[in-house]
């Protein structure tokens, strides 16, 4: 077999970024976009001040969680490790851009000029229409791997067959080769040092190894570096390697959220209800058009939203797909319903939309490059606030329609149960996150705000929900706090505690004649 790698020498890259500009020139990217780069690290104070420079990109994992969430299938791995993306069939989700712990892939919607107006001669002659639109990242000069191996070459030696960035590098930083040959270049470099791989505890099994130290004679201990030490407040010199919030997914995915999880959790409402009384159709009606508004917010948000129906290209592997999957038959049978309402047709919306809802929690779920998205307990949390949300504002409709003062003390004591129940997962939910460690900025968006899901605000809705068993007007209050408390809560999860997973340094490098020192991981939180 051959696993095509990266190794990087901490103790020689001199922060040029000269490998960032082949990689430029080599690929065309657009403006602002860099598939390689060279990120700057300076601990301590003076005098005792340490610096490394860490080359990144992508890191072609052993287990790429791009691979696994993309819904079209378009990224993918061939035997050799380097991962890929067909451009054809990419439809722009961006769903790859937040699931990488890296923050390797791109997306670029608009022809860009490097200094605006109109592109230079040779801007135009590169430009690559297939590329905008959909996701980008760095190829591991796959043509040249391709080209070369064809013609007898050897990756990482010949320099005809080795990657741009590696053949530039004036300091002989990086290398590449195949680490699944034991006497290959990178093989002998990874022996005789000390080494590391960034995010390492995420199971991705990165492609891109850092040197930090020598080997002496027998010497092993320490050839894995240990974990990097959080740091909360950051030296202004970090702060371009700390975590930032992500930008792909903006108020409009967080709509299918909201509105998705309400949709699907109002449906529910009215099954059951519709057990006792006569069938709210018109509330059906609002779940159905909820959850309808939502999906077409993501259609918006897609860079070529017209090959949308490749999202169902990869149900096997991607929650995405799955979601709209289970979208079908929640709308088939939810029409079904509004025709002929039945019990059996209702039951079968209903677990449909659960199944919807559920889908929705494991979509966030497995996006590891967010950490407050992968967190377990963020799946039942998204499920139940979804069927909270939809409690609530059915509970308004109830009082609206005049329903019976018995009946609407049912559907109250049913609120409450929600309200409890969210409020266990929402401090399971949190204590978790914040022992295993989370970005200081998503910690303070998910406490910050009015319409949050700590324990004072869910206290004081479930005192309302409480006093409303004796007032129905008291009840719809409660119904609707209910409903705005989710809502803010998931559209700060979305958009305001999305921090992406920044970037770490397992161990400081010896370079010259020093030691090597601790590692960092700016802007965390303390595990």
């Amino acid at each position: 077999m051959t696993r095509y790698a990266i190794v990087a020498d901490l103790n020689r890259c001199v922060g040029c970024q000269t490998c960032t500009a082949a990689c430029k020139h080599a690929n065309a990217t657009a403006p602002g976009i860099q598939w390689r780069k060279v990120l700057d690290f300076e601990v301590g104070e003076y005098p005792d001040v340490t610096r490394a420079f860490l080359p990144v990109g992508c890191m072609h994992c052993d287990d790429p969680p791009c691979m696994d969430v993309c819904p079209t299938g378009a990224t993918r791995k061939r035997d050799d490790g380097i991962v890929t993306i067909d451009y054809d069939i990419c439809i722009g989700c961006a769903y790859c851009a937040v699931s990488c712990p890296y923050q390797a892939r791109f997306r670029v919607d608009q022809p860009a000029a490097a200094y605006g107006g109109k592109a230079m001669r040779h801007e135009a002659l590169r430009e690559d229409p297939a590329r905008i639109g959909v996701a980008q990242k760095c190829t591991f000069c796959v043509e040249r791997i391709d080209a070369g191996c064809a013609q007898g070459l050897v990756p990482g030696v010949d320099g005809a067959a080795t990657p741009a960035c590696v053949n530039s590098c004036i300091a002989g930083a990086l290398h590449m080769g195949d680490t699944d040959d034991p006497d290959s270049n990178v093989s002998v470099l990874l022996r005789e040092n000390r080494h590391f791989r960034m995010h390492e505890d995420l199971g991705t099994g990165p492609g891109t190894y850092y040197l930090y130290d020598k080997k002496i004679g027998d010497d092993t201990a320490g050839d894995t570096a240990g974990e990097p030490v959080p740091m909360i407040a950051e030296p202004a010199g970090l702060a371009a390697v700390s975590p930032r919030l992500q930008t792909n997914w903006d108020w409009r995915a967080a709509a299918n959220f909201v509105l998705g999880g309400t949709g699907a959790g109002l449906f529910v409402a009215t099954v059951l209800v519709a057990m006792s009384t006569h069938v709210a159709w018109w509330a059906a009606f609002i779940a159905l058009g909820l959850v309808a508004v939502g999906l077409s917010c993501v259609w918006l948000e897609i860079g070529r939203p017209w090959r949308f129906l490749n999202v169902y290209l990869n149900p096997k592997s991607s929650w995405m797909s799955r979601e709209a999957v289970a979208a079908l038959p929640f709308f088939g049978f939810g029409g079904l319903y509004l025709l002929w309402p039945g019990a059996l047709v209702g039951l079968a919306a209903a677990a449909s939309g659960l199944v919807f809802a559920y889908c929705q929690g494991r979509i966030l779920r497995a996006a590891k490059g967010i950490p407050a998205w992968r967190q377990a307990g963020i799946v039942p949390l998204i499920v139940v606030t979804g069927l909270a949300e939809g409690a609530g504002i059915f509970t308004v409709m109830a009082v609206v329609a005049g329903y019976e003062f018995m009946l609407l003390s049912t559907i109250g004591s049913g609120l409450m149960a929600l309200i409890a129940l969210r409020a266990m997962l929402w401090q399971a939910y949190r204590g978790a996150l914040g022992e295993a460690g989370a970005p200081a900025g998503a910690l303070k968006a998910l406490d910050g705000g009015f319409l949050n899901l700590s324990g004072r605000v869910q206290a004081v809705v479930l005192a309302v929900a409480v006093a409303g068993l004796l007032s129905p007007p008291v009840l719809a209050l409660a119904g609707l706090l209910v409903l705005l408390t989710g809502w803010g809560f998931k559209y700060r999860l979305i958009t305001g505690a999305a921090f992406n997973q920044g970037f770490a340094i397992n161990r400081m490098p010896a370079r010259g004649a020093g030691k090597s020192g601790p590692g960092v991981k700016p802007g965390w939180t303390v595990s």
